[in-house]
């Protein structure tokens, strides 16, 4: 299994894989990939130790190289779908899109019409995150309203967002942030610029990780169904292994909106 130290989504989604593949008879082996140990270095290992299949959390790798490893083993991807077509590979993943309508829907029912998106960029889920909050404000009448702003994965990331957000005039009154740790710095940024949440911004992560349960942060953000994630991504691995047949192709699982201290009606 290959995942990213810097995502604590990665994190929540490792401990529900080792929840349902140790029951089946089954073992983990972890390949992490971080600053100085790329994607492939990471792959390579795992195939070196020669596992039995592959469950990759949110591949960087085209669809190309996919298809290869797919073609020597059996290869869940989850939380991104492949660049391109990748005859072969089995997709898991958080319907993104509607997480993102979701967060706009609960902002807008509390008043908000002045939302932003401080995207992922490149990220896994980052267009459909953005599609999702373009269609939303469209639905809601809000097309004139959205703004995106570039953004990824760090509190670095929320934070240059935020500044851009407090030069801008006028300031929105609620923030979709691509993910909890953006969400973090553009909380940080606006309590070093005095500007109070949810009273003055409204505040939404995406992931619902530990960093957003922490009493002192309180993040509203989407949630994923981790178990259900990491029950596909095992299960269609293990019916790959075992020659069962089963659905094949991308399976999409529901978020949930997780309301906590950061979003309330604008002031």
């Amino acid at each position: 299994m290959q995942f990213g130290l810097q995502h604590p989504f990665h994190a929540d989604l490792l401990e529900g894989v080792y929840a349902v593949a140790e029951p089946a008879g089954y073992q983990i082996a972890l390949s992490a990939v971080a600053a100085g140990r790329g994607e492939q270095r990471a792959t390579d290992t795992l195939l070196a130790d020669r596992c039995a299949a592959l469950i990759l959390l949110g591949p960087q790798a085209p669809a190309a190289r996919l298809t290869e490893l797919a073609g020597q083993l059996p290869v869940v991807s989850v939380a991104r779908r492949p660049r391109g077509t990748a005859p072969g590979v089995e997709v898991v993943r958080t319907a993104d899109d509607e997480g993102a309508r979701q967060a706009v829907d609960h902002l807008v029912a509390l008043g908000h019409h002045d939302i932003a998106h401080i995207d992922g960029g490149r990220a896994p889920g980052a267009a459909d995150r953005r599609r999702g909050y373009r269609t939303a404000m469209s639905r809601h009448g809000l097309a004139d309203h959205a703004r995106v702003l570039p953004g990824s994965l760090t509190e670095e990331d929320g934070a240059t967002g935020a500044h851009a957000l407090l030069d801008a005039t006028p300031l929105p009154t609620a923030v979709l942030a691509f993910n909890d740790r953006s969400a973090t710095g553009v909380l940080d940024t606006f309590l070093r610029a005095r500007v109070s949440v949810p009273d003055e911004v409204s505040v939404i992560g995406f992931d619902d990780s530990h960093l957003a349960r922490l009493a002192h942060v309180n993040l509203t953000t989407v949630g994923h169904d981790i178990p259900r994630i990491a029950e596909l991504a095992v299960g269609r691995a293990i019916a790959r292994l075992e020659g069962e047949r089963t659905p094949t192709g991308e399976a999409v699982v529901a978020p949930h909106l997780v309301i906590r201290g950061t979003t309330a009606g604008p002031a």
